[in-house]
């Protein structure tokens, strides 16, 4: 059984598909969306493959409805007729694009699909008929028609008839009487035609409006049932004709767990390539699982590094981020993105850099969530110190210990509070820094200190952490030979190095106190001298036999550096009578905190649930 720690078993089947029913046996799998299918025509041009025709014809019917047309340095969205006249002329208009068709349909057989075809053109052609007439010179008719012909592509029909009567300057010669009644009755007749030519206006208009309801009825589900018969002939594609031409063979890749929504298969093939990788993912963890699989998919049956990811990337960006304010802004931004989740015009908003932050606002959330955290240790909103709590640190003992008095104030644009005097320093800020350090000068030096030692310790625990969850797959994979050469290796020179400076960072904040901090030792001139086997006598030790100790961890460390170049790559030319140079170019061992391999590859389901995508208009 697979889970969000470890991928899904896989297992390769071959299906044989009756050539009758191979379409509806392929679409009912697209709904399941379950199965990745192979490629066996890997050799064959895809476009002298079995289907193409249906292909292409699905390919036309979907640029009538929406077609695009990519420019140099920006993308122009050419919409089809339908679309055109549905955005222009509907009342009411639309705000924002189509309704998706709810149930979604299924995919239509391909006679269905030439329904849809004749149905599509013949509703653009009832919205297109146009009646024009005009007056032209009889010279010039043979012309204008073969003109005509052309632009509309013989979609016309022109009707030629000579005037009974010359028309001279119709602009400036009308009849205009003498008599104010005979005037009266012209200007009756006059508004008699325009009533009359108002009511069939609004008579065409209300046809037009209902073809317009029809088409918006119908558009949506002609769209998704044209890319579903595109992608099942697509898949159809993939597949290899039988000896007798009667069936169509078929590989796929499928979980194997049970109760997985797909039949039993009369035949499992054996694979000697590695299945492909499958974790279960939600709205929740989908986001964080893509900036895994960024760096690398894991390969298949391997620890899945995205269930740990969720905790960590979070909260290391909040290390360096780390704000009340700013964070707060953060998670209620991704509070309201989270709510609102369903809101189709969310979730349909084709904008880039919207869709990156929608499927990302769990991640989004997190991260605000743990700045809010760090930033109260920081004491930071907006880059402001907060006083919840009264200081530590107090100004009044150093006047009644005599150490300040008026004149030193004046004099001093400086003054530094002695924690030694009693009263001065009366215990730690109950939660985070203490804000009295914003008002210091050594504000920033104070800071920098803290921030360093703090990320040094959290990247150490970090590194160690993801190198010791590669035991579990050298277990699994019964890779006992890593474990050796690699992983007890790595930790050690990791530990003996790096280990060691947090021992010391931690040893110092709880051997020095206030009383004896005059006197501390530095950090970094230990961990200098350690490398270099020296001693510095300005510099003293942390505690005694600190120099042999140091000598001691380096000398370990060294030795494994050996281990870890040499050791994996003798013991595969060993194991497997390999020539030395070709183990030693693909065997290197890589140092990182990254414990899986990175090589794999996803699963891909064939599903219309990520084929068919809703065209916005």
């Amino acid at each position: 059984m697979g889970s969000m720690f470890r991928s899904e078993e896989e297992c390769l089947v071959q299906l044989f598909l009756q050539s009758g029913s191979a379409y509806n046996c392929v679409s009912e799998l697209g709904e399941l969306g379950l199965v990745e299918f192979r490629d066996l025509n890997p050799n064959v041009n895809s476009f002298q493959r079995k289907f193409v025709g249906e292909v292409r014809r699905c390919e036309k019917l979907e640029k009538t409805f929406c077609e695009y047309l990519d420019l140099s340095h920006y993308r122009l969205l050419n919409q089809a007729f339908l679309e055109q006249e549905i955005n222009r002329s509907l009342s009411p208009p639309l705000h924002g694009p189509l309704p998706p068709p709810c149930p979604t349909p299924l995919a239509p057989q391909p006679r269905e699909v030439l329904t849809i075809e004749e149905e599509s053109e013949r509703l653009a052609r009832e919205l297109k008929e146009v009646f024009q007439a005009g007056v032209v010179h009889p010279w010039k008719v043979p012309l204008f028609e073969r003109l005509l012909w052309r632009a509309c592509r013989g979609y016309i029909i022109v009707n030629f008839r000579e005037m009974e009567e010359q028309l001279e300057h119709p602009d400036t010669v009308f009849a205009y009487p003498d008599s104010p009644t005979q005037r009266e009755e012209i200007l009756q007749g006059l508004q008699g035609r325009i009533e009359d030519i108002k009511s069939v206006l609004f008579q065409t208009e209300q046809f037009l409006q209902q073809l317009l309801v029809r088409a918006v009825a119908v558009l949506p589900q002609w769209k998704v049932r044209v890319q579903k018969c595109k992608a099942v002939q697509a898949v159809l594609n993939l597949c290899s004709p039988s000896v007798t031409d009667k069936c169509l063979i078929a590989e796929a890749w499928c979980p194997r767990k049970s109760g997985s929504g797909v039949d039993s298969f009369y035949n499992r093939l054996p694979c000697s390539t590695p299945p492909p990788t499958l974790f279960p993912t939600n709205s929740f963890t989908a986001g964080f699982q893509n900036i895994v699989d960024a760096y690398g998919v894991a390969s298949y049956r391997e620890v899945n590094p995205a269930v740990y990811t969720i905790i960590t990337f979070p909260f290391l960006f909040a290390v360096m981020f780390g704000d009340v304010g700013h964070g707060l802004l953060m998670f209620l931004a991704a509070l309201w993105m989270v709510l609102e989740e369903k809101d189709p015009k969310l979730r349909n908003n084709t904008n880039e850099i919207w869709r990156m932050m929608f499927g990302g606002r769990y991640l989004i959330l997190l991260m605000g969530l743990f700045s809010v955290y760090t930033g109260a240790i920081y004491n930071e909103c907006f880059s402001r110190g907060l006083s919840p709590f009264n200081s530590g640190w107090h100004v009044g003992p150093m006047f009644e210990n005599g150490e300040w008095n008026p004149t030193t104030v004046k004099e001093n644009n400086f003054l530094s509070l002695d924690p030694n005097i009693t009263g001065v320093f009366t215990g730690p800020y109950p939660f985070g820094i203490d804000p009295v350090w914003g008002l210091s000068n050594n504000h920033l030096t104070f800071l920098n200190s803290y921030k360093m030692k703090m990320s040094v310790i959290i990247g150490v625990i970090h590194m160690t952490f993801g190198v010791c969850l590669s035991f579990f797959n050298y277990i699994h994979f019964n890779q006992l030979s890593s474990v050796f050469l690699v992983l007890i290796p790595e930790l050690f020179f990791m530990l003996c190095l790096f280990g060691y400076l947090v021992f010391m960072v931690i040893f110092k904040w709880l051997a020095f106190d206030t009383a004896h901090s005059n006197s501390a030792p530095s950090i970094l001139i230990h961990f200098i001298d350690m490398f270099l086997f020296t001693e510095n006598k300005e510099n003293l030790p942390l505690y005694e036999g600190q120099m042999v100790v140091q000598n001691v961890l380096v000398v370990l460390a060294l030795c494994f550096v050996p281990v870890l170049l040499l050791g994996k790559p003798i013991h595969e030319y060993i194991t497997h009578k390999r020539k030395h140079r070709h183990m030693v170019s693909n065997c290197v061992v890589e140092f990182q905190n990254k414990f899986y391999s990175g090589t794999g590859y996803k699963l891909n389901p064939f599903s219309f649930s990520s084929l068919v995508h809703y065209v916005n208009i």
